[in-house]
């Protein structure tokens, strides 16, 4: 499995940005996936976007397309979750998570994003 820490949440007023780093340790394997996901309160957790970390297949949620970019530096072991254009109802926590043995089997213990309007 890969440990995952996540960092760069905080309080952000609409129309700002912020931007998330997920870094791991553990092996890596270049085409497995990592990924962003969230969960407002009440809500279900939801996908945002995923990369490979050969960076050849990336995704994102219709609702962050546009405005969000995943990025990733192997050298770094670091995934990162640039939120431009923030909205109230991007407030959530963010997860970052990994995909090794099995899909999504490794998860991080989330940052919180606020988005003040």
């Amino acid at each position: 499995q890969v440990q995952l820490v996540e960092s760069g949440g905080g309080l952000v007023q609409a129309g700002g940005s912020l931007r998330l780093s997920c870094a791991a340790s553990g092996v890596i394997i270049s085409r497995s996936y990592m990924g962003w996901f969230r969960q407002a309160p009440g809500k279900e957790r939801e996908f945002v976007a995923r990369i490979t970390w050969d960076g050849g297949k990336i995704a994102y949620a219709d609702s962050v397309k546009g405005r969000f970019t995943i990025s990733r530096d192997n050298a770094k072991k670091t995934v990162y979750l640039q939120m431009n254009t923030l909205k109230s109802e991007d407030t959530a926590v963010y997860y970052c998570a990994a995909t090794t043995a099995t899909p999504w089997d490794s998860w991080g213990q989330g940052t919180q994003v606020t988005v003040s309007s």
